[in-house]
């Protein structure tokens, strides 16, 4: 069993080795080398077993209500073992504990191509209480529509008990 932390330094590092492991998800090196710089100045959580970071999570406020969830990674021999879930409640805290109400998460819309992988993200996204809220054909590439997914963040977060 694993456990999360907060990544305080080296994020730019982590985030590019784990990227480049990941061509199916990540196959352009200009856009894992912006993902790289721009999670140094973001809140990152990685998720730890056997003193390996095999997953993280960076974390991009957008106050008031709402945390997006800028990147989530699984190095690719770990996919499967809930560390992303573990990330994401990692998330929802960090979002409740800042007053939001919302955890958002940007992915790649369906594009009528045979992409298991992407089709896989999405699911993890909905088993984790996302709802699909609208797709933007254009707002990365437009062979690359997004789909814009929403949380809604109750009261009690996991792994807390109310009183």
């Amino acid at each position: 069993m694993g456990r999360t932390v907060e990544i305080l330094t080296g994020k730019a590092e982590l985030c590019r080795s784990i990227m480049v492991a990941l061509p199916d998800w990540f196959s352009e090196p200009e856009v894992i080398e912006a993902s790289a710089l721009a999670v140094e100045d973001l809140t990152v959580f990685g998720y730890i077993e056997a003193d390996v970071v095999t997953a993280l999570i960076a974390l991009k406020p957008h106050l008031p209500g709402a945390v997006e969830i800028a990147l989530i990674a699984t190095r690719p021999e770990y996919h499967g073992r809930g560390a992303g879930r573990h990330l994401v409640d990692a998330a929802e805290n960090f979002a409740h504990d800042s007053g939001a109400r919302l955890l958002t998460v940007k992915t790649l819309a369906p594009r009528g191509r045979d992409e298991p992988q992407f089709e896989a993200t999405r699911r993890f996204y909905e088993r984790t209480g996302f709802v699909s809220a609208e797709v933007f054909p254009k707002h990365w590439h437009e062979d690359h529509p997004c789909l814009f997914m929403v949380k809604p963040l109750t009261e009690t977060q996991p792994g807390r008990t109310a009183l």
